[in-house]
C-alpha cells in the first residue's frame, strides 16, 4: 500500500505552499483563491475556488528517498514534552531523536522511512 508522507498542495494565485500535518488539520491560504488541504497523513482533502490555481505538492513513501527525507515531518513537543508542537523534516532530525523514535515505535511505514534515514547517514 502507498502511504502519504507529505500533505501540501501550492496556490497558483498567491505562491503558499500549505501543509496539513495531521487529520483534521485544515488549512486555507489568505488570497481570494482560498486554497485549502486537509487530512494530513490520513486523507488528501484540497481544493480551492478555482482548481486550476491549485498544484498538488504530495509525496508518497514511493517516491524519490532524497524527496521523502526532505518532505516527511515528525511533530515533536521538546525533550520534555511540554512545549507546543513543532514539526521537523525528517532530514533535519538528530541522530539521538531519530533513535528514540525507533524507540518509541509507530505505524511500520514511519518506522522503514526513520530506519531509511538512519541508513542513508551512514552511506552519505
Amino acid at each position: 500500500m502507498i502511504q502519504l508522507v507529505y500533505n501540501a498542495v501550492k496556490c497558483l494565485e498567491c505562491g503558499e505552499e500549505i501543509v496539513s500535518y495531521h487529520r483534521h488539520d485544515y488549512k486555507t491560504c489568505g488570497c481570494p483563491n482560498e486554497t485549502t488541504v486537509d487530512g494530513g497523513l490520513a486523507y488528501e482533502r484540497f481544493g480551492g475556488k478555482d482548481m486550476s490555481k491549485v498544484k498538488s505538492m504530495h509525496v508518497y513513501d514511493i517516491d524519490d528517498f532524497e524527496i521523502v527525507r526532505k518532505k516527511h515531518h515528525r511533530g515533536g513537543r521538546g525533550i520534555d514534552g511540554t512545549e507546543p508542537i513543532s514539526w521537523t523534516a525528517i532530514c533535519d532530525m538528530n541522530d539521538d531523536w531519530l533513535k528514540a523514535v525507533l524507540k518509541l515505535g509507530g505505524p511500520d511505514w514511519h518506522i522503514n522511512i526513520i530506519k531509511k534515514e538512519i541508513e542513508w547517514r551512514k552511506k552519505n
